[in-house]
């Protein structure tokens, strides 16, 4: 590159013979004098070495010779100043090339260098050559690095040590040698070359966006060192870092031309900074909608507070990804729960609210709540200290009154629980590798649409996915692996939770959760759980297990289609409700269990695949379906795959509607239940009265509601053995369980019938 050739600048100054009106005693700013007509000047013609020359007699401490016209600086640009010099008589004085750094205005720029090497003068007759480099970047080889600021020089030289010597200068040249800094057809743009130190210290904010500027679609590159950005810096170019930058907390840096977290761990010469960086710019930027983690893992010591490390934004509601790589939790101290214990009181009417909290700062938002009447997966949502309140994230069932509560804040990789307000936010083909030693993701108090996709959290210590409120709402979680770090323990005795959910409409489809207490307590409705497979077994011969998907709204408006249930169970209950007994509200039901595959070995007799746990007297079901759905054990068959854990309390049986259990397939099961059963009963001797017994057949131990028909599928006789055409009065909710079916005839019959009941009622 040659300014002068490229751009036709003027650099050399004119020659002595032109005139000395346009050189300067001073500093060659106008009105300075000039050596026409002055008595220690002369031109001299026909010189042996140098042909027409100035010759000078030094009279001054530094005797300066500048030339007044301007010779043009640019950024990027270097410029060579030289002079020749021979001593002709009396004292040997030095030389050195001088220059005026002027700014747009003219005014002088202050506090940089305006000369350049020395040479002294030792013989008479010798010639000596001197000069300097002048630029804006400080590299090495540039004398006068004078920046950006500077728009302007002039040139020439100055002579200093004794008076009274006379030497003789050839004309100045100015040459452009910005080819020994750069590549002669350059792809790149050095920073450097605009004013930056790297020095960590020196503000480099204006010199990385004026190489920016001039770049014209070239890349930028940030030599060695370390470069102080004291603002938020946005580079409109690809930038390649061999040196670091460091910024204040609250400033951006914007890559938008190559926006992914290898650019950005380069940037800030360490993988923690560079994600948090990174992820700073996505939330603050629009050029991009997601961050590219290029296959990258990186190592955390501690929790990344997401909120914090964007700092200016605390509800963000714009569609942002983050993508491929790998995050992986180090042994840190800072990973440790924290536990609070306190007192505090619970009234049901104020259902998401505990009040007169002892000790309430201590108290951290997103804590794990725990104690007597306190359902699964309920959390600290907010906490008001001056008003000694916390904001549950769930009601609690049977906590009226006060009592002691234990919080238990889990430490979480990527914990969104600064932001207020999180939307359309995803996390795809990422892994959250715990190590045993961390949870995986803390979601935001509020938001929409959070996902889930092709990721992995491995061996969570406590946690895979929590949410403390309703910033699940809409959540997806799609093709993710959850892998516990309790593999090895009974079922009973871990603690682990792959995810909850209190909000509506999540999509759980496709997933595989491995040997955690529970894959999922899901609170909300209107959730569809498609095609997982979770597994929850133990090395335990007939022992007990613990529900996979548990779900905590009674009328849960949930589909759970196509899953694969593996040595668990699927749980409905009431356990987020703060008034547990039936009211008015819709009853246990609005769910749909569809071709399903249910599997269990060496489980105890009495489990079952399907639990209704109500934490209140007086629900009953109303629209449940269990259709196409194959239930299988192995290593011992089990009683049966549905039941009601009344622990706390039972169903009214008496008001069951719109039940649909058919069309199912049972291997290793006991008893085969159904909805409606379609039951053959035979009476050998003449009776008038037939009680028939579908107890063993009816799901949850329902009761014998309805008869809808009764069908005689071999002669019935009378007393004489005379055959009687005749039908029966049937009538249900007979003998002691209300499980039997009477049937009444005209006179004393016997005979076999198939007698069709159901559990329910369709209104």
């Amino acid at each position: 590159m040659n300014k002068a050739v490229t751009e036709g600048l003027v650099l050399t100054p004119p020659r002595f013979e032109d005139g000395l009106g346009v050189w300067s005693r001073g500093d060659g700013t106008p009105g300075t004098d000039t050596y026409d007509g002055d008595a220690d000047a002369a031109l001299v013609a026909a010189d042996a070495d140098f042909a027409d020359c100035l010759e000078l007699q030094k009279t001054e401490t530094t005797q300066r010779l500048r030339y007044m016209g301007q010779t043009p600086l640019q950024a990027g640009c270097y410029l060579r100043v030289t002079a020749r010099v021979k001593a002709i008589s009396g004292a040997f004085p030095t030389v050195r090339v001088g220059a005026y750094a002027a700014q747009a205005g003219g005014a002088a720029l202050a506090g940089v260098l305006t000369t350049g090497p020395e040479v002294t003068l030792d013989g008479y007759g010798s010639v000596e050559t001197v000069s300097a480099i002048i630029g804006s970047g400080s590299r090495t080889g540039v004398d006068m690095p004078w920046g950006l600021t500077a728009s302007y020089a002039h040139v020439g030289i100055d002579i200093t040590g004794p008076n009274g010597g006379i030497i003789r200068v050839d004309d100045i040249e100015v040459e452009d040698v910005t080819a020994f800094f750069h590549r002669v057809l350059m792809d790149w743009v050095d920073v450097r070359d605009y004013g930056a130190v790297g020095d960590g210290v020196t503000d480099d904010a204006d010199a990385f966006e004026a190489a920016d500027l001039a770049a014209g679609g070239r890349e930028l590159l940030v030599p060695a060192g370390t470069y102080y950005l004291s603002r938020t810096v946005t580079l409109n170019t690809p930038a390649r870092f061999e040196g670091t930058v460091v910024m204040p907390a609250d400033k951006r840096l914007a890559l938008t031309r190559n926006f992914n977290l290898p650019a950005y761990i380069d940037a800030f010469g360490d993988e923690v900074e560079g994600f948090k960086r990174a992820f700073q710019a996505l939330i603050n930027f629009s050029d991009h909608d997601s961050l590219d983690m290029g296959g990258r893992r990186i190592d955390l010591s501690e929790p990344i507070d997401m909120q914090a490390t964007v700092g200016n934004q605390t509800s963000f509601q714009i569609r942002r990804v983050v993508r491929n790589g790998q995050f992986y939790l180090q042994s840190s101290a800072a990973w440790d729960d924290v536990q609070v214990t306190s007192t505090a009181s619970y009234n049901p009417l104020i259902p998401d609210r505990l009040t007169n909290v002892a000790n309430v700062a201590n108290v951290p938002v997103g804590a794990l709540v725990e104690g007597t009447g306190v359902g699964r997966e309920v959390y600290v949502k907010s906490v008001n200290t001056g008003a000694q309140q916390v904001t549950l994230s769930q009601p609690l069932w049977g906590a009226s009154g006060s009592q002691t509560y234990t919080f238990t804040r889990f430490q979480y990789a990527l914990d969104f629980s600064g932001f207020t307000v999180l939307d359309k936010f995803a996390l795809e083909s990422v892994e959250v590798q715990c190590n045993s030693r961390g949870s995986a993701i803390l979601l935001a108090p509020e938001g929409r649409l959070f996902h889930v996709r092709d990721c992995s959290i491995t061996k969570p210590k406590d946690r895979g996915i929590t949410s403390i409120g309703r910033g699940c709402q809409d959540l997806h979680i799609d093709r993710c692996q959850f892998r516990s770090s309790e593999e090895t323990l009974a079922s009973t005795v871990r603690t682990s939770v792959a995810f909850n959910v209190n909000g509506n409409d999540a999509k759980i489809r496709d997933n595989r959760f491995a040997r955690f207490r529970h894959s999922g307590i899901m609170g909300g409705t209107h959730h569809l759980i498609v095609g997982n497979h979770w597994f929850q077994g133990d090395e335990t011969n007939d022992g007990p297990r613990l529900a996979g998907i548990a779900l905590t709204k009674p009328n849960t408006v949930t589909s759970i289609t196509g899953n694969y249930c593996d040595n668990s169970f699927i749980e409905l209950t009431n356990e987020h409700d703060a008034a547990p007994e039936f009211s008015s509200e819709f009853a246990f039901g609005a769910l749909s269990i569809t071709g399903n595959i249910f599997l269990a070995g060496d489980v105890a007799t009495h489990f079952s695949f399907i639990v209704l746990k109500p934490y209140g007297p007086d629900h009953f079901i109303q629209g449940l379906s269990v259709t196409g759905n194959i239930f299988r054990t192995f290593n011992g068959n089990i009683d049966r795959v549905e039941k009601i854990d009344d622990s706390i309390a039972s169903l009214d049986k008496t008001r069951f509607r719109r039940i649909h259990f058919d069309s199912n397939t049972f291997n290793g099961v006991n008893v085969p239940v159904s909805n409606p059963v379609i039951e053959q009963f035979e009476e050998n001797t003449a009776q008038s009265v037939w009680n028939l017994d579908f107890s063993e057949r009816f799901p949850f131990g329902g009761r014998s509601r309805r008869v809808t028909s009764v069908v005689a599928d071999a002669p019935l006789l009378n007393a004489s053995s005379s055959q009687v055409f005749a039908s029966p009065i049937a009538q249900g909710e007979t003998g002691a369980s209300g499980a039997e079916v009477q049937l009444t005839w005209p006179e004393p019959l016997s005979g076999r019938v198939v007698v069709t009941a159901r559990i329910d009622n369709p209104n």
